[in-house]
């Protein structure tokens, strides 16, 4: 039997009035109505004749929408709730600052980041600027923090993404990135319900598992998940991630402990709701993952996600579609009424604690003040540098490489390691890459600075016979050391590699025995710096000196410069486990 939602308790504690206007407004709606509050709609174009049309038609219960400025989001917003017949959720998945609500918006750091500072208060500062920000254009819902623990340092997906690895600390800093986000009167939602991090696999493209035993899962991702509920949590995004130790399965369907958490009842009516008393609201992840469409066919998968305790869907696959798959569920008993107008109380019991039980657009709808996002924008920015400035972390420095100086290293050779994303041929090019960031700025601290540029980079720019010959050449004859130790004093690797791909990591250009792969560590001094991904020394363990920089962000660049020179120290303290689990093999 599912647990029925308390609208007098945490995280709603409404009143009489507001528990009146969702029993009311359920009261009101026809079956079709009830089934579209239920979806999370991902908004495509941001034109006011789109939304009306959409929002009029779809009438979901929440969206999200893709990126823009300010003034675009803002509009975005307004129009969406301008168009709804019940005011919406909208969410923006603002998990390293107010960048995720609008281009522009402060980023104050990755979790991870924000872990190396050892700092809780910055943790807070990360949830009250990211729902400052975000509320600023019409934002009330917060997809974050993340709460993923990071086991298995393969896993490409939550890769900066997380608090660390050690579950106290996760713990510790997602309350206080909670109580941020509320402090704004905006909602939360904790990800990725059960658990990522203990599987290298992607749920965007693979069903992924949560390998632990009842009593790890209750010592690790049980404890974080019970104290956030405790201080409140609204929400709880669900992966599709398996948990086979609290899942079930028997001995006719061993498979069933493998079912993703959103169409597992063990899993969200049993552990979520019933063991862990959460009150709030559960969505799933995005839908069209692979972790999700992987387990049958999606007309079986929607409703059986909302008889499995789901309350909201994210997103439409095709509305036409996902409606009549819910509702062909409903008609043949999937799910009943009492588990729909369960859903339906939980979706309205948090728009009621936003205040919209008596929504007013012209009266409660923030008014949009450039000049005060500007001034905001302003004053947050202060936490970015505060941030890059204690989150920087050296990990190993065993040349003594520290301050540089162009008396000493006068000319280096930067090495730039970064993953192409796919859209980029569609995209103009903005701004200076790594490495010409990294070179401008060590010019003008008295450096000669020379940007590598690989084989194949030289080979693409040549028609296929002349790179026929060049490869060739390279590869039929031995490159001198000399070339590298007569013309450069040190070698500064600069690595960033996104989530573009199922892995993060490095992937080197066809080479052999040039300098894309430090292999010359013996040679001269080599530096290392990941601006990504924290786990890069897996595939430089012959690097002598690596720093884990977190994030590419401009005053990232400027402050690791700065210590780079000896303008300030490392004080970052690594959260997760930058060896990857092998002992120094540095010789």
């Amino acid at each position: 039997m599912p647990k029925f939602v308390d609208l007098t308790k945490k995280p709603y504690e409404l009143n009489p009035a507001q528990i009146t206007w969702v029993e009311n407004t359920i009261a009101s709606m026809d079956l079709e109505t009830k089934f579209k509050q239920l979806f999370i709609d991902l908004t495509a174009s941001k034109k006011e004749e789109d939304l009306k049309e959409n929002m009029e038609k779809h009438a979901p219960g929440g969206v999200r929408y893709n990126p823009g400025s300010a003034k675009e989001i803002y509009d975005h917003n307004r129009n969406v709730q301008k168009y709804s017949s019940i005011p919406c959720f909208v969410a923006a998945n603002c998990e390293s600052g107010g960048n995720g609500a609008f281009n522009g918006g402060t980023l104050v750091g990755c979790e991870t980041k924000i872990a190396a500072t050892n700092d809780l208060h910055l943790a807070y500062e990360l949830g009250e600027v990211s729902a400052k920000e975000a509320s600023m254009v019409g934002v009330n819902t917060i997809f974050a923090p993340i709460v993923d623990i990071h086991h298995d340092f393969h896993n490409p997906v939550i890769s900066n993404r997380t608090f660390g690895n050690d579950p106290e600390k996760v713990k510790a800093m997602s309350l206080e990135f909670l109580r941020g986000i509320h402090s704004q009167g905006l909602l939360a939602a904790a990800k990725h319900f059960p658990g990522d991090g203990y599987d290298e696999r992607d749920q965007h493209l693979a069903p992924v598992t949560n390998p632990l035993s009842q009593e790890e899962w209750d010592k690790s991702f049980g404890m974080v998940y019970s104290s956030l509920i405790q201080e409140g949590l609204d929400m709880v995004m669900v992966g599709h991630i398996s948990l086979p130790s609290y899942a079930g399965g028997d001995a006719n369907h061993p498979e069933f402990a493998y079912r993703p958490a959103t169409i597992c009842p063990e899993l969200i009516n049993g552990l979520l709701k019933e063991k862990l008393g959460f009150n709030g609201l559960a969505v799933t992840d995005a839908t069209h993952m692979v972790g999700f469409t992987c387990a049958g066919k999606r007309k079986d998968l929607l409703p059986l996600a909302i008889a499995s305790g789901m309350d909201m869907i994210l997103f439409y696959n095709d509305y036409e579609e996902d409606l009549s798959f819910v509702a062909g569920g409903y008609g043949k008993g999937v799910f009943d009424e009492a588990r729909l107008n369960d859903a339906l109380r939980r979706i309205l019991g948090l728009k009621a604690k936003l205040g919209y039980a008596s929504f007013d657009l012209e009266k409660d709808y923030p008014s949009f003040d450039e000049e005060k996002i500007k001034e905001v924008l302003k004053q947050d920015s202060v936490y970015t540098k505060e941030v890059a400035e204690k989150g920087i972390t050296l990990v190993k420095d065993e040349d003594h490489l520290f301050p540089l100086t162009p008396e000493k290293y006068h000319r280096i050779l930067l090495v730039g390691q970064e993953d192409e994303n796919p859209f980029a041929f569609m995209m103009p090019k903005r701004g200076l890459t790594l490495a010409e960031q990294v070179k401008e700025k060590l010019e003008k601290e008295g450096f000669e600075v020379t940007i590598f540029e690989s084989l194949m980079d030289k080979a693409k720019k040549l028609p296929p016979m002349e790179a026929f010959r060049l490869v060739g050449n390279v590869y039929n004859n031995k490159t001198p050391i000399h070339d590298l130790t007569d013309h450069y004093d040190l070698v500064i690797q600069l690595a960033h590699f996104d989530s573009h791909n199922t892995v993060q990591r490095i992937s080197w250009k066809l080479s052999k025995g040039t300098a894309d792969v430090p292999w010359y560590v013996f040679e001269l001094p080599v530096l290392f710096v990941s601006f990504c991904s924290p786990f890069h020394l897996f595939d430089v363990p012959q690097v002598k000196n690596y720093i884990n920089a977190y994030d590419k962000n401009v005053v990232t660049v400027d402050v690791l410069i700065d210590k780079l020179l000896g303008r300030g120290k490392f004080e970052g303290i690594s959260p997760v486990d930058a060896f990857c689990g092998t002992p120094n093999t540095t010789f």
